[in-house]
C-alpha cells in the first residue's frame, strides 16, 4: 500500500483508494530519558479525561498528545497517516469507508484494542443528552458495525472525501468499551504515556508505557509533567526560571526578552489559527444582517495585526479558511476598515448609533482586551459604542463563550475546509458561536462535502467564504502564527505540527532532552 496524500486522494475521486500508515523521520540523536515539564493556557477545574469537552491546549496536549490515541493523525507536515487503524479504504462515492485496526495494542489496564472499542467510543458522541462538539462528524454516519475483530466499516449518509482526516478530531479518542466511565475517571487510553496523577485546571503528571507499538519512532520521555499556567507573564517566568521546559503562546510584548536568552529559542509557525469576535445571531441586534456589516467594516484589521499580534500573523476577512489550507481564497477582496461604509450599513438598519457590550478576556487569546479596546476605539468613528467588558480568565469558555451576545473567541483551523466548517458552521452544531443559519452557505456545505471534482469543491468553498465575508455572525480580524517557546534543553523536529499548538500538541511524543 501507499499514502496518498490529501490532494492526491481528491483528484483519484478515491475510488477504492488505500491510504496506508506512515511515520515521519526523526533526527538520529533522538534518545530515551528524561521528564517534559511544560508550562500550557486553556486549563479549566471543569476538565476532565472525556474528550467530548475539550477545548483548549491543556487538555488537547495531556489527551491526545499523551494518554489516548484515535484512529488517524496528522503528522508535522500536514501528512495523515493512521494511528490506530493502519490503513482504509472508499467506495467510489466515498460514503462507505472500511478501516483496519492495528493489532497487538493494549490499553493502560491491559484490556486488547479491537473493533468493539471503535464503536463505543463513537458511539458516545450521538448518545442521548451527550454534549460533544465531534457530535457533528458521527452523526454524519449511517451505519456503523464490526466487519471482523480488527476491522470496522462506516457508511455515511453522504460521500465525504475528507472522512479520515475527521477521524483525528482530537475530541474522538479512543475508550475501552464496557469501561468507558472508568477510563473518563482515571484516564485510561492507549497512548504512549499512563496517567499518575491530575489536578483538573492545576497539573497532569504521566509516566511512559513500556513495549509500546510505537517504540522507535515517538515518545522519548520518560515522564511528562504538564502545569496549568493559564496568565501569560507567569508562563514566561516558569520558563526563563526553569521551572518549565516549553510554554505555548508566549506574550509578543515580552517577545524580545525570550529572543535575548540564549538558553531559549522561539518557534513560530504558520498555520490556520485565527482570533474571533463571534455574534450570536438569534439575539438582537445582531440578528440584523446590516448590523453585522457595519460591525465587519467598523474594525481596523491591520491595526490589530501591528499592535497585537505585532506582525506574527496577517489580516482576515471573516473566514476561517487560512493560508494552511487547499482551497483557501486568497485572491477574494478582503473586508476594510471604513467608518463610512459602517454608518451607511447602519443607517440601513434604521439605526444612527449602536450601544453594544463586547465581553473579553485574555483568555480568549493573547490581546483580547487590548485588541478589544482597539475596536472600540475605531467602531466609534462609525457612531458604534462598544462597552468592553473584561471577564474573568477562569471559566470563561463555560460562563461567557457560547453564551454572551457578542465576546471574544478563537480557532486553531482544520486541515481541511469541510472539517472546519463542519465545526462551526454548520447549523444547529455545538461549536456554531454565532448560531448562524444562512440557506445557501448549508446547500453548499453539503454539495461540497461529497463532490469528488477537485475543481468543483474549489468554486464552492470559495463562495462559501464569500457568504462568510458579507453576511456570516463571526467577525475575523486576524490569522494568527503560533509563537511558543523551548528551553534548549529540549530537542525539537525540524518540521513542527502547525494544525494545533505545540506540535499539534503531541511535543511529548515528538521532542526529547538534549
Amino acid at each position: 500500500m501507499t499514502r496518498i496524500s490529501r490532494r492526491s486522494l481528491l483528484a483519484s475521486g478515491v475510488a477504492a483508494s488505500v491510504l496506508a500508515a506512515s511515520g515521519m523521520p526523526l533526527r538520529a540523536q533522538a534518545k530515551r530519558g528524561g521528564r517534559l515539564r511544560a508550562g500550557l493556557n486553556g486549563a479549566n477545574t471543569s476538565d476532565s479525561w472525556d474528550g467530548r469537552t475539550h477545548s483548549d491546549l491543556f487538555m488537547i496536549a495531556s489527551a491526545q498528545g499523551a494518554v489516548f490515541e484515535s484512529l488517524t493523525e496528522v503528522t508535522a507536515d500536514g501528512q495523515l497517516i493512521g494511528e490506530l487503524a493502519t490503513d482504509w479504504e472508499a467506495s467510489a462515492d466515498a460514503k462507505t469507508w472500511t478501516f483496519n485496526l492495528r493489532q497487538g495494542v493494549t490499553f493502560h489496564n491491559g484490556k486488547a484494542f479491537g473493533a468493539d472499542d471503535v464503536l463505543a467510543s463513537l458511539q458516545m458522541h450521538v448518545a442521548e443528552g451527550a454534549k460533544s462538539a465531534a457530535k457533528p462528524i458521527v452523526s454524519a454516519i449511517s451505519e456503523m458495525k464490526k466487519t471482523g475483530e480488527h476491522q470496522v466499516q462506516f457508511t455515511l449518509a453522504a460521500g465525504n472525501a475528507d472522512f479520515p482526516y475527521l477521524m483525528s478530531d482530537y475530541h474522538i479518542l479512543m475508550y475501552p468499551a464496557g469501561q468507558i466511565e472508568e477510563a473518563i475517571a482515571k484516564g485510561i487510553g492507549t497512548g504512549m504515556y499512563a496517567v499518575t496523577s491530575f489536578e483538573p485546571g492545576v497539573r497532569m503528571t504521566a509516566k511512559r508505557v513500556d513495549s509500546h507499538w510505537k517504540d522507535g519512532t515517538a515518545g522519548w520521555f520518560d515522564e511528562i509533567e504538564y502545569i496549568a499556567i493559564n496568565d501569560s507573564t507567569a508562563r514566561m517566568n516558569a520558563l526563563l526560571t526553569g521551572q518549565v521546559d516549553a510554554i505555548n503562546r508566549i506574550d509578543f510584548k515580552t517577545e524580545a526578552l525570550l529572543k535575548a536568552n540564549p538558553i531559549v529559542r522561539i518557534q513560530e509557525v504558520t498555520g490556520n489559527q485565527h482570533y474571533t469576535f463571534p455574534m450570536l445571531t438569534k439575539v438582537a441586534p445582531f440578528d440584523d444582517v446590516n448590523v453585522r456589516r457595519a460591525l465587519k467594516h467598523a474594525i481596523n484589521r491591520q491595526e490589530l495585526v501591528d499592535k497585537i499580534l505585532l506582525g506574527h500573523g496577517l489580516p482576515a476577512s471573516d473566514t476561517p479558511i487560512g493560508p494552511a489550507n487547499q482551497y483557501y481564497y486568497k485572491d477574494m477582496e478582503p473586508l476594510t476598515y471604513d467608518p463610512d461604509k459602517a454608518a451607511f450599513y447602519l443607517k440601513e438598519a434604521g439605526l444612527t448609533s449602536l450601544n453594544i457590550d463586547l465581553n473579553v478576556s485574555d483568555a480568549a487569546f493573547n490581546g483580547a482586551v487590548d485588541g478589544a479596546q482597539l475596536y472600540q476605539a475605531s467602531a466609534k468613528k462609525a457612531g458604534i459604542n462598544i462597552n468592553v467588558v473584561q471577564e474573568p480568565a477562569d471559566g470563561y469558555w463555560s460562563n461567557v463563550w457560547l453564551k454572551k451576545p457578542f465576546c471574544a473567541s478563537y480557532f486553531s483551523g482544520r486541515a481541511t475546509e469541510d472539517w472546519m466548517f463542519a465545526t462551526a458552521y454548520e447549523a444547529g452544531v455545538p461549536w456554531n458561536d454565532s448560531q448562524w443559519d444562512e440557506p445557501r452557505f448549508q446547500e453548499l456545505l453539503l454539495s461540497a462535502r461529497a463532490e469528488l471534482d477537485s475543481t468543483k469543491r474549489r468554486d464552492m468553498y470559495h463562495e462559501m467564504q464569500q457568504i462568510l465575508r458579507d453576511d456570516g455572525g463571526v467577525i475575523i480580524p486576524m490569522f494568527a502564527n503560533y509563537v511558543q517557546a523551548v528551553s534548549n534543553k529540549v530537542v525539537s523536529p525540524d518540521t513542527v505540527g502547525n494544525l494545533w499548538q505545540m506540535d499539534n500538541a503531541r511535543m511529548a511524543e515528538r521532542w526529547w532532552m538534549a
